[in-house]
């Protein structure tokens, strides 16, 4: 059979890349409509002062969940229980009490945004006690539960 008469074949590659067009233009389609939507999140004002605490302690906290993943990776659990406590768990609540009012961002979150910062801790305090007491298999379960309020958060609200 020779291909280069079967015009089938020679068909083949063109719709190939008119599918291929025809995807990126759809992809193109939907990731513009995603940026030019507007954000559903809703907006939470926080005195200058509180809002740069609470990205201080995001962006701490991206640190430590890193550092507890490594060791968790590294088999090192009840470092990574303890970690996880002193920084995330119910333990590090109130870390901002001695802050001025305006500087202290609970105080100034809708009830909901709160209670997620709780559901947070009280998971990073389940987690670091399966992890401490060296269960392997139920801390990896738990795990999820240490970025599970931080998604529902940044879902739901935004800052700025």
């Amino acid at each position: 059979m020779n291909y280069l008469s079967d015009q089938s074949f020679a068909r083949r590659p063109r719709a190939a890349v008119r599918r291929r067009q025809a995807r990126s233009l759809l992809v193109g389609m939907l990731l513009s409509g995603a940026l030019l939507a507007e954000d559903q999140r809703q907006l939470v004002i926080l005195p200058p002062a509180a809002q740069e605490v609470l990205r201080q302690e995001m962006l701490e906290n991206l640190l430590v969940l890193n550092e507890i993943m490594t060791l968790m990776a590294a088999d090192k659990l009840k470092e990574a229980g303890d970690l996880a406590e002193q920084k995330l768990g119910v333990s590090a609540q109130g870390k901002h009490r001695s802050k001025p009012f305006a500087a202290r961002p609970g105080p100034h979150m809708p009830p909901a945004m709160h209670a997620l910062g709780l559901d947070g801790h009280r998971a990073a305090s389940e987690f670091a006690r399966a992890a401490q007491a060296g269960e392997r298999e139920r801390a990896a379960t738990l795990l999820p539960g240490l970025t599970g309020a931080c998604v529902a958060c940044h879902f739901s609200y935004r800052t700025r």
